[in-house]
């Protein structure tokens, strides 16, 4: 039997689409445990991580002969860095996963600076869309670091109304750009 632990990604990645199991096994075997150790940093939670890098590897194993992968390692991290997001948004986490986050989307834009700059500059043109009063309460929550409380003395207005409004900015950035505006807005404390 061939030893495919001698094979590297790109030759692991062409036996992969031509159906070979094995070649999937050696790729599970190898990425496995830093895909694990990496979502469980994150979550803190045994189940969930277990969980995505499962999908990780059922998703890869479903494309094999349609997927286009140039850099193997890289491809599965940002799967997982997906699956990760995916657990979240299902409230699988933690109650204290946004420390988490934060520092995962910090270090996403440091990877990525294009991508930051990008970003940024769609967040400052959704924020100055949003209606004037959502906007400065928003602004006065994440920018001057204001709580709810601190917001409705400041406006004269009662908290269900600074709650009422940035819910509703946060569903239009998300409306607008997806969940990376808002991991965005938590790495950037905007």
């Amino acid at each position: 039997m061939l030893s495919y632990s001698k094979y590297d990604d790109e030759q692991l990645l062409k036996l992969l689409t031509e159906n070979d199991e094995n070649a999937f096994s050696e790729i599970y075997n190898r990425y496995w445990k830093p895909l694990y150790h990496s979502v469980q940093n994150i979550l803190h939670n045994t189940g969930p991580a277990q969980d995505a890098v499962q999908e990780v590897f059922i998703s890869l194993w479903q494309r094999r002969c349609t997927v286009q992968i140039e850099n193997l390692k890289a491809y599965l991290f940002q799967a997982i860095r997906f699956q990760v997001f995916k657990a979240i948004r299902a409230d699988k986490a933690q109650a204290n996963f946004y420390d988490r986050l934060t520092a995962v989307s910090r270090e996403i834009l440091q990877q990525d600076p294009i991508l930051y700059k990008e970003m940024q500059q769609l967040i400052v043109s959704m924020i100055d869309a949003l209606p004037e009063d959502q906007r400065e309460i928003f602004l006065l929550h994440r920018t001057e670091g204001l709580t709810y409380n601190e917001i409705a003395v400041k406006k004269n207005i009662s908290v269900k109304t600074v709650e009422k409004k940035m819910s509703l900015a946060l569903r239009h950035l998300r409306m607008g750009t997806g969940d990376a505006v808002i991991l965005l807005l938590i790495a950037k404390n905007l």
